[in-house]
């Protein structure tokens, strides 16, 4: 019998000692939202919790964030640089399970489910060719900056994520109603004081970060690896001019386009705007340098095509014959009209390699050398002058080209 104790007591000191520690970690996060450590006792809070474990421990939930952890890294590192508690972090995963594409009924859109007036008012764009809502870096500084101005205004980070979820506004109200700020009297579902949806949300949000600080969870469960994987695996910033191909970059860096639409998923389209000199696209860091290695602007002008107007020709028939929507077309010609003139020169953005009799070809334009067209298609020099019998490197603007990758 004593052999026995002896055996069980390390396992007993170690399994409280455990406990204790998980405890207090529990503790200091309640602490980073300015709440008291006796909400750990919320029955609801802990429903929440209890729920969600089982729903975090599924395979589906992982395939869901297979592309959150490339971003994540760069999320915790915004919320540093603005003095936000990474626990907030827990916020964006109780909007939209960290899914860029995630959409509300009531129009609210990205990771952090911006409204579009809300996301206008702190400078994200939203127009024909983006929405900036989609975009990790921006919307996440976006609500850096949105969740600083609700704590200066409340004084208490739990008070600022209760208006982040209801408005500033509604939030007043009920404090003003309740004649205190003070969580446990802000949560009676009898006086109503902040709405049902409020009183849920700040609890889902404790729920889920307790959770990640649960090191028995994190040990069972992929949680822990998608939340804590390292920087190396994060996002890298890239600098495209006006109507640059995102296919085209997809070759170059050999990463298959669905991947870059989806670490890009705030372009509407497969390019990049017209009226930007210089805009912001997103690849895994360690696509850098290869990206910096073999790309060059000069095949931008390769997604442009000039179609002459014909006799009949109007900007829906042009859209459709080239698979771009015509107010595209207006806005990379400029045209404050969608009235036409016979033989006008409208250019339309798109990938101009054509086919002709089933072969594919390529249209050169202006500024072209068989250097740039190598590597937007990824087909050898040699390759390319073997296929049209080219004795030089010699190409002049109009040539067809024939291009097999």
């Amino acid at each position: 019998m004593k052999f026995l104790l002896f055996i069980l007591i390390p396992f007993v000191l170690f399994a409280n000692l455990n406990y204790t520690f998980n405890h207090n970690k529990e503790i200091k996060l309640l602490d980073s939202f300015d709440i008291d450590a006796s909400f750990l006792y919320d029955k609801t809070l802990n429903e929440l919790r209890s729920h969600n474990s089982a729903i975090y421990k599924s395979k589906h939930f992982f395939n869901a964030m297979d592309d959150a952890y490339i971003y994540i890294p760069s999320v915790k590192k915004i919320l540093a640089e603005y003095n936000i508690p990474p626990e907030f972090l827990y916020l964006a995963m109780t909007e939209s399970n960290f899914s860029n594409k995630a959409y509300s009924k009531k129009q609210a859109s990205g990771l952090w489910q911006f409204m579009p007036r809300t996301a206008k008012s702190f400078g994200l764009q939203i127009d024909e060719y983006v929405d900036e809502r989609r975009d990790p870096i921006k919307s996440t500084q976006a609500a850096a900056k949105y969740l600083s101005k609700l704590h200066k205004r409340f004084g208490k980070w739990y008070l600022a994520a209760i208006a982040y979820n209801c408005g500033g506004a509604r939030l007043s109200k009920g404090i003003k109603r309740a004649q205190t700020d003070d969580l446990s009297v802000l949560l009676n579902p009898k006086e109503g004081y902040i709405p049902k949806e409020s009183r849920r949300y700040i609890r889902k949000i404790i729920a889920l970060a307790l959770i990640g600080y649960d090191d028995k969870f994190l040990l069972e469960s992929e949680y822990g690896h998608i939340l804590n994987r390292a920087s190396a695996y994060s996002m890298s910033t890239i600098l495209l001019s006006g109507g640059e191909s995102l296919k085209r970059v997809s070759k170059i860096i050999n990463l298959p386009l669905k991947k870059l639409k989806r670490l890009n998923s705030h372009l509407k389209y497969d390019f990049i705007p017209p009226y930007e000199k210089n805009y912001e696209v997103y690849i895994p860091y360690i696509k850098l340098s290869e990206f910096k290695q073999n790309y060059t602007r000069d095949a931008t002008k390769n997604i442009y095509k000039v179609h002459i107007v014909k006799r009949g020709d109007n900007l829906s028939y042009i859209g459709k014959k080239y698979g771009v929507p015509y107010k595209i077309i207006m806005d990379f010609n400029n045209m404050k009209s969608s009235k036409l003139k016979l033989k006008q020169k409208i250019i339309v953005p798109i990938d101009v390699r054509f086919k002709v009799n089933k072969e594919p070809y390529y249209l050169v334009k202006e500024g072209d050398t068989l250097g740039s067209i190598s590597i937007a298609y990824r087909v050898s020099i040699s390759n390319i002058k073997k296929q049209n019998h080219l004795s030089s490197s010699l190409i002049k603007t109009g040539d067809r080209l024939k291009i097999y990758e």
